[in-house]
């Protein structure tokens, strides 16, 4: 049995517990792997919006609209489904998912979307262009590098993905 199951099953919204109790109980590793699950559904509402609207010679802040709109449907949606396979209801799914990833999806999409904009041409490449390909790419890993302390700071003080453990199994 993990700790998960042994002393938090039946709640939600907990606060600190074991291995989210302190500052210094967070691993590096930990905050790098809830930031790469954030990040796996941020990318693909990110990379599909910026194809989605530079195909279509949308003008940049219509481009940037979409793939924030789509970098949080799909971040949350992936976090929802695996909540909603430890048995809990769409409301419940839904309110994990808000805790869990707003702030993580909102430091991810301001950075990755404000490198975009700034990398000289990137925005204007076309989808066929390797400038186009690899601004988003370095846009993203730079999301990635400055939204895990942000999400190793939250987790430590049960806020963030650390709601997401209640319901793991």
């Amino acid at each position: 049995m993990n700790h998960v199951s042994a002393g938090h099953s039946g709640h939600g919204g907990h606060g600190a517990h074991e291995g989210h109790g302190g500052p210094g109980s967070t691993s590096w590793a930990m905050a790098a792997q809830a930031t790469l699950h954030c990040l796996t559904g941020c990318a693909i509402g990110e990379v599909l919006g910026m194809v989605i609207g530079t195909s279509l010679g949308w003008h940049t802040a219509a481009t940037v609209a979409l793939s924030i709109t789509l970098a949080f449907i799909f971040g949350y949606a992936l976090t929802m489904r695996g909540v909603l396979k430890a048995g809990v209801g769409f409301r419940t799914a839904l309110k994990v998912a808000l805790a869990a990833d707003t702030i993580s999806i909102a430091v991810m999409e301001i950075i990755d979307n404000t490198a975009m904009v700034a990398i000289p041409g990137a925005m204007h490449a076309g989808i066929g262009s390797w400038i186009f390909w690899a601004s988003l790419a370095g846009a993203l890993a730079l999301a990635f590098v400055i939204t895990t302390p942000v999400n190793r700071w939250m987790i430590s003080r049960g806020k963030g993905h650390a709601v997401v453990h209640a319901y793991h199994h």
